[in-house]
């Protein structure tokens, strides 16, 4: 199983209404994902969907990967608080108020969904179930 990730630092936003739209494509396939950041209406998930693109790049690189792009999801997807800038701005009879400007730093993970693959039974049939009701001599 293929896992790759990517990483924006210093991204212009703060990390609470980044964590707003990582919400809403963490367990999503890639595609899937991808749809829902073009038509959402945050200046974020511009920059999101470019970390995500980053991210299946990444996973196209490592070895083992399968090929199919299909196949892989957002298996973590969170911002964190980067740095601050601390600016001043004027304000009434000399006072100053402080601005903080804040920034986040935006990670992507993607995976690769396993395969499954079903069992096909031996040739013994497994025993009937009954829907309920009176249990039958052979279920006594």
């Amino acid at each position: 199983m293929v896992e790759a990730e990517a990483t924006a630092h210093g991204v212009r936003t703060s990390a609470q209404k980044a964590g707003l739209v990582c919400d809403l494509i963490r367990g999503k396939a890639v595609n899937q994902a991808l749809a829902t950041l073009q038509f959402t209406r945050k200046t974020i998930a511009r920059d999101l969907a470019k970390v995500l693109r980053s991210a299946v790049a990444n996973a196209q690189q490592k070895d083992g990967f399968g090929g199919d792009i299909e196949q892989l999801y957002v298996s973590a997807c969170f911002a964190n608080q980067g740095q601050s800038m601390k600016r001043v701005r004027p304000a009434p009879m000399g006072r100053a108020f402080r601005v903080v400007k804040r920034s986040a730093h935006l990670t992507v993970r993607v995976a690769e969904r396993p395969v499954k693959i079903a069992r096909v039974p031996d040739g013994d049939a497994a025993p009937a179930k009954s829907r309920g009701g009176r249990k039958t001599a052979a279920q006594k």
